[in-house]
């Protein structure tokens, strides 16, 4: 047996120069375990992983992990050219983007969790590392420490996935998770999740729906074997989902989730031609409370996966945090530094065709709507016939009477049987166009039934 490959004191040992861009939260910790647990790491690998240097814009920054000085460069292009391991965890597109470029031109593999740069140029960045035969990975870049990419990669390449739903955001589940379980308004869950450092100072990449946007796109790639970019999914945030909404949703038996949905489906023309492709949304979704998912709560995420041949599968953990997250990140270290030493070519993912994007309206839903309308007779008749008009059946209607001295106002919930989403949106703007309704309060899609 090779000793090099069991000694990790063995003078033989292969050494691999790593090169750390950014020593945020998450690249702190990876500098301490990289340091911290270099023989363990060389036993696994059986290369002795030789942290070269951190890349940083100023070198005197706090930092919450002590870290040797001598480490810190702000020379994060020299840095890249001499090494053949890059751990980016930069963040941003840019110098991200260019570093990586560098680092695959330079025929170094690449790590990174950077979803914002995979969601707007990943398939770009995964030809290029396919072309230069490196390996480009980011498991971290999807639900921190929940090994969901590789697994989807490797474990079901066999299998067929048809649906995957996910909360991938710690922040959106925060919020929505004290709403439900405290009664909280919007804004006071949001200055809590603040309070605990689950949110950023700027919130609107989170609580808009486009950081889980970016992972939606990353996990609709893998799990289809197709490209897919930020732009091909359909966003929508929570900062519309009110107390209201949640209470209503909890007395009907549903919670209120933040999803990541890509799914497979088929949608037929006007001519009757049938064409195969694949949904990518995210948006506020009511989910059944005996679902799996209705029971992540706090911070932590989960992913949902449907197959044809393993059924249904979830992923949970935690979704964020610089230990977890690093955990993730080394994982993606460690197996690239194996194939460094046994050799073969880099692994990104599979892409074995090309399915086209689907618009939102071609998916096949349940919707929930809640409507402020007078109360008078014939009002329900009005509704409901408007609902038959554009082919959406009622499965659960609830009324609840306000009156304030003299005439009051209804307020309405309505849950209706799956319908595409062009006849349930067209029932939605008909409705709202009654002179009987006082406004239309909340429309959200429901999953799960």
């Amino acid at each position: 047996m090779n000793a090099a490959l069991t000694d990790p004191a063995s003078t033989d040992t292969k050494i691999l120069k790593v090169a750390l861009l950014g020593a945020g939260n998450v690249g702190a910790q990876v500098a301490r375990i990289l340091l911290d647990d270099a023989d363990a790491l060389a036993a696994r690998t059986g290369a002795r992983l030789e942290l070269a240097g951190i890349a940083v814009r100023n070198i005197d920054s706090p930092r919450d992990v002590e870290l040797p000085r001598e480490l810190f460069t702000t020379d994060a292009s020299a840095l890249v050219r001499g090494a053949d391991v890059v751990i980016e965890l930069m963040g941003g597109l840019e110098p991200a983007r260019t570093l990586i470029l560098e680092a695959i031109e330079h025929g170094a593999t690449v790590v990174t969790g950077n979803k914002a740069l995979l969601a707007v140029d990943g398939p770009s960045l995964y030809e290029k590392a396919d072309a230069a035969g490196v390996q480009l990975s980011y498991e971290a870049a999807v639900a921190g420490a929940i090994p969901i990419l590789r697994p989807i990669r490797d474990s079901l390449a066999g299998d067929k996935i048809t649906r995957v739903m996910g909360i991938v955001n710690g922040t959106t589940n925060f919020i929505l998770d004290q709403m439900d379980t405290t009664g909280a308004q919007f804004a006071d869950a949001l200055a809590e999740a603040t309070r605990l450092g689950y949110a950023e100072a700027d919130p609107t990449a989170d609580i808009e729906g486009h950081d889980a946007a970016a992972k939606g796109a990353i996990l609709a790639s893998l799990s289809f074997h197709t490209r897919f970019a930020l732009e091909d999914v359909h966003c929508q945030g929570i900062t519309n989902v009110t107390a209201d909404d949640i209470a209503a949703a909890k007395d009907a038996g549903f919670v209120i989730k933040l999803l990541a949905i890509a799914e497979k489906l088929e949608s037929t023309n006007d001519a009757g031609e049938v064409t195969t492709g694949v949904s990518v949304r995210v948006h506020p979704t009511l989910l059944p409370r005996e679902h799996p998912l209705a029971a992540v709560h706090g911070a932590f995420n989960a992913v949902f996966i449907e197959a044809e041949s393993a059924g249904e599968l979830m992923f949970y953990g935690r979704g964020a945090g610089g230990v977890p997250t690093a955990s993730a990140v080394l994982g993606d270290v460690v197996s690239a530094a194996r194939r460094m030493v046994l050799g073969g070519p880099g692994r990104t993912e599979t892409t074995t065709g090309v399915l086209p994007v689907l618009g939102i309206e071609n998916v096949t839903t349940q919707y929930y709507i809640g409507l402020d309308a007078a109360d008078q007779p014939g009002v329900l008749a009005k509704i409901s016939a408007l609902f038959a008009e554009n082919g959406v059946s009622i499965e659960t209607m609830r009324q609840t009477v306000h009156r304030d001295g003299g005439a009051g106002s209804a307020e309405l919930r309505i849950v209706t049987h799956r319908a595409s989403e062009a006849a349930l949106a067209a029932t939605v703007e008909a409705i709202s166009g009654l002179d009987i309704i006082n406004s239309v309060t909340s429309v959200l899609r429901v999953e799960g039934v």
